[in-house]
């Protein structure tokens, strides 16, 4: 018989990017009294990954409880960006209820739209946090109005749209439940949360179902995975079988050797676990996400959602350029291949396939973002290797018809920017579907627009708008090709010569077009070292010295001013780099190349293809 779990509550903290969701999960961990009072505590704890701490961007969910009273609150802190919007949808399996964050300024955005209608589809409660109304241009009445149209947009039931809505700063450290209130803690949130969110529940005398929702790793234990005791109770030793909604085939007798529950930021070892309770168990070496553990006597699985499937691919292969294992650790293709493979342990949004040579593996994930973040953990961990432009996942349809992924694009510009992006875009195969005015001079865009027409669009973006653009996307489905579309307008300048890079063969390069390194560089034939301001590729001699005569002129011993290089990041390297080029990528440098470094090879190879 299926009874509730008073003494626990399952919660998910779900937001945009950039609202404020960790910061708020920091409080929550402060005020329940996880930390001493004299424990100095890193800002935004749960970011515990270098990149996630440097990009201000959560990538991985991470789960933490918390005791208010006499009720445990397990919590989990939730990617915003759409890239990692695979984490999202699964770990809301584990809860009964969100709090749904929202920039008290920016308001209702994309994402929040997405990571909220997964939520009600699923009927979880929610919990509406207006965050960050501190801040001086703070609009949280406007903000209430938005959400709640949002939910009426999606269809929420009338429970759904009757949630409460509080006010909050998770800098600050309170929440009110009206804005006239007095500031003080977070107690009110705390006080909603046992309110509002249902209690867990399930049968404790049923057979044993715990349905895997997220896999850690960790190097001494290996695969952990993680998900809620729908029902039964879990015990260390007892026998268990792993089947999967999925899969019918799948039966496998497993042993249960370790258990643990979360306290805090720490796993604590537990010897049993009941209905409600979210455990992580280690020592499973094949354990999945989807997976269900069950009692031997009754090995029924537990529906689950299909994870989104990949829509952009690239190519990782050896870095076979004359530079090639000078600055890497890990240079060959079994150490590249057996980290990839590592790397699907955590990651469930990523593919990695074979290819028909065993120095190339095909990369398929969620977005740029979702690639460049496992390139950059790579090159931090001595890896060396080379990459290729991403590219987009076709399908066809029943009528063999191209489709390609299409994301809807909300673009927040200052209004005299408008027009630039409006063309932009359109060259770029985007479908305008709205135009309205936003706050402070700001004109919001729509756009449909193929996956492909965004890659390597942030940067123009950017300087498009001076800086003062927000682009946000949103994966949208497939639809029908909308024909071919040219990358790039500028072409590269390309080294013609293996060597040094000379300040006077730089000086001489440097009227041709932008250069991407400065003098004393190693460079290589075939090396692209800058980009031109035509269309088409030049060749260009950077090792080139001064002919020294026995005559001097006057004044040509003037010192030759360089203008600064544009160094450019991971991001920018790889929106840059043209279907015919790679990127090399080791531990200190980043290096564009062209595929072919022959120039003869590379213009015979231009002409098969006209």
């Amino acid at each position: 018989m299926k009874t509730q779990r008073e003494d626990i509550r399952n919660i998910a903290i779900i937001a945009h990017v950039d609202h404020g969701k960790t910061t708020l999960v920091d409080e929550l961990l402060k005020q329940s009294g996880v930390f001493r009072k004299n424990q100095e505590v890193a800002e935004r704890i749960m970011d515990s990954n270098d990149i996630e701490r440097e990009r201000g961007i959560t990538i991985l969910s991470k789960n933490t409880a918390v005791f208010y009273k006499d009720t445990k609150i397990n919590i989990i802190d939730t990617p915003g960006h759409a890239d990692f919007g695979g984490e999202v949808e699964r770990v809301l399996k584990m809860v009964n209820g969100v709090i749904l964050v929202v920039d008290a300024f920016e308001g209702a955005m994309p994402q929040t739209k997405f990571v909220l209608k997964k939520a009600l589809e699923l009927d979880l409660s929610v919990i509406v946090c207006i965050n960050k109304i501190d801040r001086p241009e703070a609009r949280p009445d406007e903000v209430i109005d938005e959400v709640l149209e949002l939910l009426m947009d999606l269809d929420a039931n009338e429970k759904q749209l009757d949630c409460p809505f509080l006010f909050a700063s998770a800098k600050g450290g309170y929440a009110v439940k009206e804005l006239t209130d007095t500031r003080e803690n977070m107690i009110p949130l705390f006080e909603t949360i046992i309110e509002q969110i249902p209690a867990p529940e399930g049968d404790p005398d049923a057979a044993t179902q715990v349905l895997i929702s997220t896999i850690d790793y960790n190097e001494y234990v290996g695969r952990i995975g993680v998900g809620k005791v729908d029902n039964g109770t879990i015990r260390i030793n007892q026998e268990a079988v792993i089947v999967n909604h999925h899969d019918p085939e799948k039966k496998q007798r497993v042993k249960i050797s370790k258990l643990y529950e979360f306290d805090g930021l720490n796993k604590v070892d537990v010897q049993e676990a009941s209905i409600g309770s979210i455990v992580a168990i280690s020592g499973i070496t094949d354990i999945h996400i989807g997976d269900t553990l069950c009692s031997v006597e009754n090995p029924v699985a537990i529906p689950f959602q299909k994870i989104s499937e990949p829509t952009l691919s690239m190519h990782f292969m050896v870095n076979d350029s004359p530079l090639a294992g000078k600055e890497g650790k890990f240079v060959t293709s079994r150490h590249i291949r057996e980290r990839l493979f590592r790397e699907l342990n955590t990651d469930v949004s990523l593919r990695v396939e074979e290819t028909d040579t065993t120095e190339c593996f095909k990369v398929s994930g969620r977005g740029e973002l979702h690639l460049s973040v496992l390139i950059e953990n790579m090159r931090r961990e001595g890896y060396e290797f080379a990459v290729s432009k991403a590219e987009v996942i076709y399908h066809t349809d029943e009528n063999g018809k191209k489709l390609e992924p299409m994301e809807l694009a909300y673009i927040d510009v200052p209004d005299e920017f408008s027009g630039t992006i409006i063309e932009q875009l359109s060259n770029r195969k985007g479908e305008l579907r709205n135009m309205s005015p936003a706050n402070g001079g700001y004109t919001r865009l729509e756009f449909s627009i193929p996956s492909r027409g965004l890659i390597g669009y942030r940067g123009e973006f950017m300087t498009s708008t001076k800086g003062n653009g927000i682009l946000n996307t949103i994966f949208d489905g497939y639809g029908p090709y909308k024909g071919d579309l040219a990358y790039r307008k500028q072409g590269s300048l390309i080294s013609f010569e293996t060597g040094e890079s000379i300040t006077y063969g730089l000086y001489n390069a440097q009227e041709r077009g932008m250069l991407f390194i400065g003098a004393g560089e190693q460079v290589y034939a075939g090396m692209v070292i800058g980009q031109t301001g035509r269309s088409e590729d030049i060749e260009v001699n950077v090792c080139k010295k001064k002919q020294l005569t026995n005559t001097r002129a006057s004044g040509s011993d003037d010192a030759l001013k360089l203008v600064s290089p544009r160094i450019l990041s991971l991001e920018q390297s790889l929106e840059f780099i043209d279907t015919d080029e790679l990127l090399e990528v080791t531990p200190t440098k980043l290096r564009i190349r062209k595929k072919i470094l022959d120039p003869t090879l590379r213009k015979r190879a231009a002409m098969k293809k006209q």
